[in-house]
């Protein structure tokens, strides 16, 4: 076990689930996997693992922030050698094409916070990327499924509660969403060498001032996890 993980070695799969709130997680595995054991209550932030199509998958909550997804991600990488982890969540929507309940995937993240800037330095402004397999079997599966999906640039935001951030130039420069991880989970899974993407429902609308009730966040975006469960098995 890790400092924040309760797993023995062996327990966790390759191949891991990553929504923030611990309740999706238990939602997940009950509603998506077969045979799920819950192999973590450090912190209440859930952990199980079970299967998907015969496949071995694991489901972990992360919290919410940068800060908090990256302790998981660190040592479900560094502890239990998962290879593919994929961000499960929600976030908000920033272009005026995009409703409430469609799915963002993130080809690409921009941040304002300062872990990129304390890894490289300040003479580098390193890029945030999914992983192009990932990414590109995510679109191929979306697309045969004909969910109302959209690719490109989201906004990682260090604060929920933000009146510095300039959302209307980046709205300009076509920021599709904003969340507050995904940024994190690709500075490490680059550091790492593993596979990442990040798939987000839309549960509110800065432009329109759409939302979702907690209810509908927790427990009826299947469409994403269904997509990214999908993507898993599919993938190399």
């Amino acid at each position: 076990m890790s400092l924040h993980l309760a797993a023995k070695p062996g327990v966790i799969a390759d191949t891991v689930l990553l929504p923030g709130d611990p309740l999706r997680a238990k939602y997940i595995a009950e509603t998506f996997l077969t045979d799920a054991k819950c192999y973590n209550k450090i912190r209440n932030n859930f952990g199980y693992t079970g299967f998907y199509k015969g496949h071995k998958i694991s489901v972990q909550g992360t919290g919410m922030g940068m800060p908090s997804i990256s302790i998981y991600v660190n040592e479900l990488i560094k502890e239990y050698d998962v290879k593919k982890l994929f961000r499960v969540g929600t976030c908000g929507g920033m272009n005026a094409k995009i409703k409430i309940r469609d799915i963002v995937i993130a080809q690409a993240t921009t941040t304002d916070s300062s872990m990129l800037h304390n890894t490289f330095g300040s003479s580098i402004n390193f890029a945030p990327i999914a992983d192009f397999e990932l990414l590109n079997q995510a679109v191929k599966i979306a697309s045969e499924k004909k969910m109302p999906f959209y690719v490109g640039n989201v906004l990682s935001e260090d604060r929920f509660y933000n009146d510095e951030i300039d959302r209307e130039k980046l709205i300009s420069y076509g920021v599709l969403a904003v969340e507050m991880e995904a940024a994190a989970l690709y500075l490490l899974a680059a550091k790492y060498h593993r596979q990442a993407l990040a798939v987000f429902t839309v549960s509110d609308h800065l432009l329109t001032q759409e939302q979702s009730s907690a209810e509908e966040r927790e427990r009826s975006f299947n469409d994403m996890i269904e997509l990214s469960l999908e993507t898993a098995i599919q993938s190399r």
